[in-house]
């Protein structure tokens, strides 16, 4: 590498070769520092990048990081770990060296995450926090893992937050009926949410719905895929894990009402979306509808743990249900095991037969 001062700008150049993955020799430069020193402590963090020394600074190792994973990752999870990384780690430890960072300073960070409050005087939830330390110590785990980093500090720093979010809220099938009336004044907003909660698709799952996806004379719906909205763009992207993708057998009255409500949109296409609205519109809608209802407001993810709630009730095995709803069935015995009927007083009974035929 060589550093230059450039007359006519009188800024530093610094150009550089260096060899790609395929092995080839490739020569690049950057132009534009102000000072010598600027251009030197740049050309340093190069050549810890190309030879991988994990000397170089936290800020650094996320640009060799996001060109390992971000390719690997479905965009719209990327963007969510892409918005952590700006806004919560690279503020507090872009500077510092990777080689160089302890458990002490990552102790000195949580302890400002866990003390943060908005302009409402709110702190991050306990959720968000686990969320935030788990990207830290996933980009940790892979200096570990690739670029010979000796240990990773989260670990010895220890998490903060919890994995379960607040208390899993639910509508009981009167409660929700309720709401149904009132958002009958609004056809789009009723047969979306007739659809989230009679069908348990995901919020994402619903919005990218297309006529295609319906095969209304066997009353079937094909989940394939989820929207998100990216950086000011529509995105349609894969669904959320290999067991989403599933068909979903549709009662009869929500077949009709679908049918009916194809029928009103003007012009739409197979592959055109039917419910061409955001997030933020459902989250509007569910507020307005919940309080002209007179029931308690829950998340639009909640009316999936309802459907769910309503099938347990209705007496469906874990499995059955974990095939409609797009789960394993072991994280449907474990997330709504309190709603399960317990087994415990029949196992008892049984084993005190099988002792006394002995």
């Amino acid at each position: 590498m060589a550093v230059y001062k450039e007359e006519k700008t009188n800024a530093w150049r610094v150009i550089y070769r260096y060899t790609d993955w395929t092995g080839e020799r490739k020569q690049s430069q950057k132009r534009g520092f102000k000072t010598k020193r600027e251009a030197l402590a740049w050309e340093r963090e190069q050549l810890n990048k190309a030879t991988a020394d994990l000397d170089m600074t936290f800020a650094s190792f996320v640009e060799q990081y996001t060109a390992d994973m971000k390719t690997r990752i479905k965009e719209n999870t990327w963007a969510t770990k892409d918005h952590v990384i700006r806004t919560k780690l690279l503020p507090y430890f872009g500077k510092l060296k990777m080689c160089n960072i302890t458990a002490q300073q990552i102790i000195t960070w949580q302890n400002e995450m866990l003390d943060h409050k908005d302009e409402n005087v709110k702190k991050y939830s306990p959720v968000y926090l686990r969320s935030v330390n788990s990207q830290l110590s996933a980009i940790f785990n892979h200096a570990v893992r690739y670029y010979n980093l000796r240990e990773n500090p989260c670990k010895k720093a220890g998490s903060m937050g919890k994995k379960k979010n607040r208390e899993m809220l639910f509508w009981t099938k009167e409660e929700y009926l309720k709401f149904a009336e009132v958002m009958m004044d609004n056809p789009l907003s009723f047969y979306a949410f007739e659809m989230l909660y009679w069908c348990g698709i995901r919020e994402g799952e619903l919005l990218a719905l297309t006529p295609a996806d319906f095969d209304l004379d066997k009353g079937l719906l094909s989940i394939t895929k989820s929207y998100q909205r990216i950086n000011g763009k529509d995105v349609i992207t894969d669904p959320k894990t290999p067991k989403s993708v599933r068909v979903v057998q549709m009662p009869d009255f929500l077949t009709e009402e679908i049918r009916d409500y194809l029928k009103s949109l003007y012009k739409v296409k197979p592959t055109d979306r039917i419910f061409e609205v955001t997030k933020y519109y459902l989250h509007h809608e569910m507020d307005r509808g919940a309080k002209e209802a007179g029931v308690k407001r829950i998340r639009i993810h909640d009316l999936r743990h309802s459907h769910v709630s309503l099938l347990i009730e209705m007496g469906f095995s874990a499995v059955a249900i974990a095939d409609r709803v797009g789960h394993e069935s072991i994280d449907i015995t474990y997330k709504y095991a309190h709603l399960f009927p317990s087994k415990q007083q029949e196992m008892a009974a049984k084993l005190n037969i099988e002792r006394e035929e002995r």
